[in-house]
């Protein structure tokens, strides 16, 4: 077993431009439609390299993946071009998904991957095949500048009573619940600026999200700042939020390709700062090598 068993969450981090891993995706728009990929052709390692391309589910969510001036931006689709080009797919083609419909819409056969930094616990294991681990994040608080309620982690927020937002499907909800939050003291949100604009209008009194992501939120909304990180329990587990891709079940053989090109990744903390520093990974967030998907997906 793993030192680091039940390391959880979801996805993250960032800034604006990303280097050398930036999608060009001519017609983003129309790619994304509904009709994408929902004739559930094959995913198979040589179906994807006859066809030269592999379709991925993004769920807008900045820096994980996210599209902007119709290029698809951010740590998953950066990371996962660079796999897929060291497998023979030279192209992604993308399909917008709001968070919660990420993994049915893979099961439906919409696409392929799923290239959005989720986090990956053992519920969602359940229904998916997950790649090994592509980075952990701890997690953290968006508030007011200035703390007016003085913050720390989620003891400090029950203690307070504060309003929390959570992203609807994500793990924060768990970790929250788990901290003792009253139901009532949540409020479940659709996408981070949703989080953002929710603790600058005084709706809620923090935001909870990986702390990277949340940097990003207040590098972009002025008026906000981001507690220092900590790490939440659940039974007693440290959970490190570690995330990565996801495929569908029965892709064994394209989940296993994919690993090993990303274990060459992650093996060299040079390449995987060049990769996905710009969107505000570093060495701190390299997986450990011990820490393994099969571990993270027992319950």
């Amino acid at each position: 077993m793993s030192e680091f068993p039940n390391l959880s969450r979801r996805g993250f981090l960032n800034r604006t431009a990303a280097v050398g891993g930036l999608l060009t995706v001519p017609g983003l728009l129309a790619a994304c439609s509904k009709t994408a990929g929902a004739d559930g052709e094959s995913s198979s390692l040589e179906q994807l390299k006859k066809q030269g391309y592999v379709r991925v589910a993004y769920a807008n969510e900045a820096p994980y993946g996210y599209e902007e001036g119709g290029q698809l931006k951010g740590e998953a689709p950066t990371l996962h071009r660079e796999i897929f080009k060291a497998l023979g797919i030279g192209e992604l083609r993308p399909t917008f998904s709001e968070w919660d419909g990420l993994i049915p819409g893979l099961q439906a056969g919409k696409y392929d991957v799923i290239s959005a930094g989720m986090a990956i616990v053992p519920e969602r294991c359940e229904k998916a095949l997950f790649s090994e681990p592509e980075f952990i994040s701890p997690t953290a608080l968006l508030v007011k500048r200035g703390n007016p309620r003085k913050l720390t982690d989620l003891a400090s927020a029950k203690k307070a009573g504060a309003s929390i937002g959570v992203m609807a499907g994500a793990v924060e909800k768990t970790y929250a619940t788990a901290a003792g939050i009253a139901e009532d003291d949540l409020k479940t949100l659709q996408k981070p600026q949703d989080g953002a604009d929710a603790v600058k209008s005084g709706r809620i009194d923090a935001f909870l999200l990986t702390s990277i992501s949340l940097n990003w939120l207040a590098k972009n909304n002025s008026g906000l700042e981001v507690t220092d990180p900590f790490v939440p329990e659940l039974d007693g587990v440290k959970q490190y939020s570690p995330g990565g891709a996801v495929f569908r079940e029965g892709q064994e053989e394209l989940r296993d390709a994919f690993n090993g090109e990303l274990k060459k990744i992650t093996a060299d903390a040079g390449r995987y700062v060049r990769l996905i520093g710009e969107y505000g990974f570093g060495k701190e967030t390299i997986p450990p090598a011990n820490l393994r998907t099969a571990d993270l997906c027992k319950a």
